[in-house]
């Protein structure tokens, strides 16, 4: 680490495009150091962090439980493998089951690989309840699940599966909140229908109340299996632990990643006793999953989460903070109003969007722009009023300055 600090941000980049696969328009930037809501790049300079990795690191940047949970469980043991029973892994299991509507989860290392542990698990159940024919998987316009194959295919954006045909077989695809062609699509063939509460990528678009109740109903009618994608969206970033709860409606499976970990990659599939019973020994697996080092932080990051009044807190400050970007909204007529819940929001701009986002820069604030449509924000639940006001001044002097 002392090497790459010494090297100048130009030989970063020089050998970054030399030796590292070309798979991201990156910045001209790296972040070297983190502490709460505010990270510093290899010249020094301050930002405040509204992108967090993703909404990975929810609780900020060396937040004193995450690293407290690292470093003991550094100096017991990182990896002994699934053959055998892992304590931390049994344990956040545990807490995960007891705050959710679920009674069974499996471990893995990422989204991506939890939606294809749910999109193998509902296939898996399907056919041992209903028979070879049900495996239509169907998901959502704008969507996003993942890059492995079927990830990708269940991802409801082309560009991103551009390139890579042939793609899997039986995956649809319908708007969201569209509740006719739902309706239309929706058949015995269907194993699963996949949502994500409030799309992420696709640009902070929740999905309406209505829409899941709907879902749910159908699922039921038809015999398949309701899938919340709460990568993003789950783990206290909506206000409340897990965004299903906004509107009620229980899924049969739920995957998680991201936040989960706070930082440490880990991956969830969280189901029904049903459901969870189609997988046996063998049919699904991962080496890394569930390893004791990153669930003896998830084991702590869901200890701050369900905290007393920490939740309560995120709602009170997001809240604010919404009402202050529609106050921008407002003020520079930019159109639609704010979308989104708690701390994952969505400004919808018609322009200048990636300009936006490199003022901001410029001024010392992460965001960035989502779905090409909406500047996206999700800072650390941990943040302070006074951040986020320092955010909305800087907002305001650029869209002063260049709107």
């Amino acid at each position: 680490m002392k090497d790459v600090e010494k090297s100048s941000m130009k030989v970063i980049v020089e050998k970054g495009q030399k030796y590292v696969m070309n798979t991201y328009g990156r910045l001209p930037m790296a972040l070297v150091k983190g502490e709460g809501t505010w990270v510093w790049d290899q010249e020094g300079k301050a930002y405040l962090d509204f992108v967090t990795g993703l909404a990975v690191n929810s609780l900020g940047h060396g937040h004193p439980a995450v690293v407290s949970a690292i470093q003991c469980q550094a100096e017991e043991i990182l990896h002994t493998s699934n053959l055998y029973w892992i304590p931390q892994q049994v344990s956040l299991a545990e807490k995960l089951v007891k705050n959710s509507f679920a009674d069974k989860v499996f471990f893995c290392n990422s989204g991506a690989e939890a939606n294809e542990g749910a999109i193998k698990l509902a296939r898996k159940y399907a056919k041992e309840h209903y028979g070879e024919d049900k495996t239509e998987i169907l998901t959502l316009l704008d969507s996003f699940h993942g890059r492995t194959l079927a990830t990708l295919t269940a991802t409801g954006q082309p560009k991103y599966q551009k390139g890579y045909d042939p793609l899997p077989a039986g995956f649809s695809y319908i708007p969201i909140n569209d509740l006719e062609q739902l309706e239309e699509k929706m058949n015995d063939k269907v194993a699963a229908v996949i949502i994500e509460p409030i799309q992420g990528e696709g640009g902070v678009v929740p999905a309406e109340k209505e829409f899941l109740v709907k879902a749910r109903e159908l699922c039921d009618q038809y015999n398949a299996l309701l899938i919340f994608d709460e990568v993003q969206v789950g783990m206290g970033r909506t206000g409340k632990l897990f965004a299903y709860e906004h509107s009620g409606v229980e899924p049969d499976v739920m995957t998680l990643a991201k936040a989960l970990g706070g930082g440490v990659p880990i991956g969830a599939v969280l189901a029904t006793d049903k459901v969870a019973a189609a997988f046996k020994p063998g049919d699904h697996a991962s080496t890394f999953g569930g390893n004791p080092l990153a669930t003896a932080v998830g084991c702590a990051v869901l200890n701050v989460l369900t905290g007393e009044g920490f939740l309560e807190k995120v709602q009170e400050k997001s809240a604010n903070f919404r009402n202050k970007l529609q106050n921008l909204a407002d003020k520079y007529q930019t159109g639609e109003p704010i979308r989104g819940e708690g701390f994952i929001l969505g400004w919808p701009i018609k322009r200048l969007g990636p300009e936006i986002v490199a003022a901001a820069q410029a001024k010392g604030l992460l965001i960035n722009f989502a779905g090409g449509k909406v500047l996206r924000f999700l800072p650390p639940l941990t943040v302070s009023e006074e951040e986020l006001d320092q955010g909305i001044q800087i907002l305001d002097e650029i869209f002063a300055e260049i709107w």
